[in-house]
């Protein structure tokens, strides 16, 4: 019999090791088997092969805990137990009859930080032990008194199946027989001080629809090989142009229900390609509490959200898109995560996964917790994570949100209000060898995969390799070309002479790092408005201004990235709980932007000079850069061959006719793109084929004369 103090701490769930005292044990007596079953009536032990009893087990006290001496040859050869519960009985297995399920090697990988691939061993894996089928539960949490796994099958109590703590890496873990796909769980955690939380598993693969809280038990899910020609359309020399979506408001059935992944597949897929788009960029699709974080802050890192459907359905989608010839981009938080009680946050009654001091570890913008990257599990929790979406559900790459406030300290923080490195600095040394970690991994581990920042600061190298001083991302998205180039666009045009530099300016550093040009979902909400909203004038000048900032975006060297609606024209600031308003391509106006968009994506991959050495120097010349006083840009882009495209921008209403331009070469020239097109809602302004003349101009031997639409871009190769 077990001494009275440990029996009230089994029945009280304040047991730190319950595989101490239940399961079978060898004693001077023989084999003592005890089972702690609350509600159960009687416990009897059978033989699992034959099924013949091997004893019955005595109830000590008034508990519910029953224990007996059993015949040890037999038992050890393995038993189940057959249960009275009053209105029925069951025949369960004994999850403490079961060893260990972490195997040395990965708790010492474990307790490095060090596994690549921690999502195999931690969380919820189905596995069959002794020819026995259940699911083998593990989680980090080295300062709790206890850890159970509590959820359907157990009545969500937390003495049923309470964990063994592995103390080399602070990981419980246990055997759950019996526990199947489907089936709901959490974690339930007795912290140091005496109180209880019910927490998400981190490593979740699935999760139930907010605002319930419980995981589901899914199996993992098999590797996936990144598709032939994918890696290839992932370099910095493909045509890379990104539509940005956010799932849940992209479009939606019967006025306000959302699509699920599997409809998405039928109908964004295909809208996708037939825009001539070549990669969809997802805002968060990681398992989130809360609809108005568009899933930036996000609870289940591992599980793509319930919202739309299931671990399968998502996984549809991807391969849909791949199969249609687009690559797919998550974005992806490893930055901060809300403060929600079954979350991260606290997670062992202590700050775990978290900096402990609000300097350091809460975020005053956003009201939420910052991952502490000093701890090596949790800068492995984090890497696994990226390897995790890239392996398992082949996508393309991740855009990694908030890269700015995870490289300084005093991020948008007061004097006093941060606290210095270890060398008095204001970087965040943790976070910066933790993204470089993470984009080492993920170039051995993926190649071909890529990985993209958003980073507004002027933090060098985001783009070089780690080995060569670097961050190591593939791309960055250039906020201060958005910036610049949107605030300009802002301007009436007869004051834009005046701000001739916001667009000559994103010259001096284009090829500093390989450029992302975002117009995204961050410019057009929080009372910013719509892409067409920003342009000044009527509504002629409107629509012929954000022709033009399209035009000159696909000329400008960079790779591309609109956000959905953009390309309707979409009048209305961005709402996450409704659908686009896609009723206006009922409108001339509306539908020209629709098809300029899609002929600007079709002729920027066909011309190799418009992408292919986006990231080079080599690859951009200025033709006119002082034209302030018509507002007008001319360039040349240029392909690894030599051949190339010219772009002349028109930022004022003002057509230019007779406007005489310096060429790079001699001979006739045509338009491949005119934004004043009449088939855009246009006024027609343009050009037939025109032919060089040998006057000097710009500073060239042969130059032509042109009309230049008004508000219009016009891209010219030779004919």
């Amino acid at each position: 019999m077990l001494p009275e103090a440990e029996v009230r701490a089994l029945m009280r769930a304040e047991h730190g090791d319950p595989f101490a005292v239940l399961g079978p044990h060898e004693t001077d007596e023989g084999l003592w088997v005890r089972a702690l079953l609350p509600g159960a009536q009687s416990v009897a032990v059978l033989h699992s092969g034959s099924g013949w009893p091997l004893a019955q087990l005595d109830r000590q006290g008034d508990s519910d805990l029953f224990a007996a001496l059993v015949p040890a040859s037999e038992a050890r050869l393995g038993y189940r137990f057959e249960v009275d519960w009053g209105a029925h009985r069951s025949a369960l297995e004994d999850p403490y009859r079961f060893p260990p399920v972490l195997g040395e090697t990965d708790v010492w990988l474990l307790a490095e930080g060090t596994h690549l691939r921690p999502y195999e061993q931690l969380g919820a894996h189905l596995r069959e032990i002794d020819g026995v089928r259940g699911v083998a539960f593990a989680v980090w949490a080295p300062n709790a008194r206890r850890v159970s796994v509590v959820g359907d099958f157990n009545q969500w109590d937390g003495r049923r199946h309470m964990m063994r703590l592995r103390r080399e890496c602070g990981v419980w873990e246990i055997f759950a027989p019996h526990v199947a796909p489907g089936d709901a769980y959490e974690f339930e955690l007795l912290s140091a001080q005496g109180q209880v939380l019910r927490k998400a598993d981190p490593f979740g693969f699935s999760a139930r629809l907010r605002p319930d809280t419980a995981c589901v038990v899914q199996p993992l899910p098999a590797p996936v090989a990144l598709p032939p020609g994918r890696a290839d359309a992932n370099a910095r020399d493909a045509a890379i142009s990104i539509y940005e979506v956010h799932l849940g408001s992209w479009r939606r059935k019967n006025g306000h229900e959302w699509l699920d992944y599997r409809e998405l597949a039928d109908t964004l897929v295909p809208y996708a390609r037939d825009m001539g788009f070549t990669h969809i960029e997802l805002l968060p699709v990681s398992e989130h509490p809360f609809d108005g974080s568009w899933g930036y802050q996000p609870i289940g890192l591992y599980a793509p959200t319930s919202r739309f459907g299931t671990p399968s359905d998502f996984r549809h989608f991807v391969e849909a898109a791949h199969a249609a010839g687009l690559g797919v981009i998550l974005d992806w938080v490893p930055a901060h995560f809300p403060t929600d009680v079954h979350g991260l946050a606290n997670f062992d009654g202590t700050a775990l996964y978290e900096y402990a001091d609000p300097r350091e570890g809460f975020h005053n913008d956003w009201q939420t917790l910052i991952f502490n990257y000093a701890r090596v599990e949790v800068r492995n929790y984090l890497v696994g994570n990226a390897l995790y979406w890239l392996e398992r559900y082949g996508v393309d790459g991740l855009r990694v949100d908030a890269v700015a406030s995870m490289l300084y300290r005093d991020y948008s923080r007061k004097a006093g209000e941060w606290v210095p490195n270890a060398l008095g600095g204001r970087e965040n040394l943790e976070a910066i060898e933790f993204l470089r970690r993470m984009n080492r991994v993920v170039g051995v581990e993926r190649p071909g995969a890529m990985t993209l920042a958003e980073e507004s600061t002027s933090f060098p190298g985001v783009t070089r390799p780690p080995e060569n001083g670097g961050l190591g991302f593939h791309y960055k998205w250039n906020m201060g070309w958005m910036n610049d180039t949107l605030a300009y666009a802002g301007i009436n045009p007869i004051y834009r002479k005046h701000h001739h530099q916001r667009i000559t300016f994103g010259l001096m550093y284009a090829f500093s790092e390989n450029f992302v040009l975002p117009l995204s979902h961050d410019e057009v909400v929080h009372g910013k408005g719509s892409m067409i909203g920003r342009m000044p004038g009527d509504n002629w000048q409107k629509f012929a201004g954000l022709r033009n900032l399209y035009g000159y975006l696909w000329a400008y060297p960079g790779k591309k990235l609109l956000f959905m609606g953009g390309e309707i024209a979409q009048f209305a600031e961005w709402n996450a709980d409704r659908s686009l308003d896609w009723h206006l391509l009922d409108q001339p106006a509306h539908q020209g932007i629709r098809r300029l968009v899609r002929d600007l994506n079709n002729v920027y991959r066909h011309f190799p000079a418009l992408h292919e050495l986006d990231c080079e120097g080599e690859g951009f010349e200025w033709i006119c850069h002082d034209d302030a006083d018509h507002s007008v840009f001319s360039f040349v882009r240029r392909a690894r061959d030599g051949r190339f495209v010219v772009a002349v921008c028109n930022f004022t209403p003002v057509p230019r006719i007779g406007y005489r331009l310096g060429m790079p070469a001699d001979g006739t020239y045509r338009e491949i793109i005119n934004t004043d097109n009449h088939v855009y809602g246009g006024s027609g302004v343009g050009n037939g084929p025109v032919a060089s003349e040998p006057v000097h101009w710009h500073g060239r031997a042969r130059s032509m004369v042109m009309s230049v639409p008004p508000l219009g871009t016009v891209m010219w190769v030779l004919a």
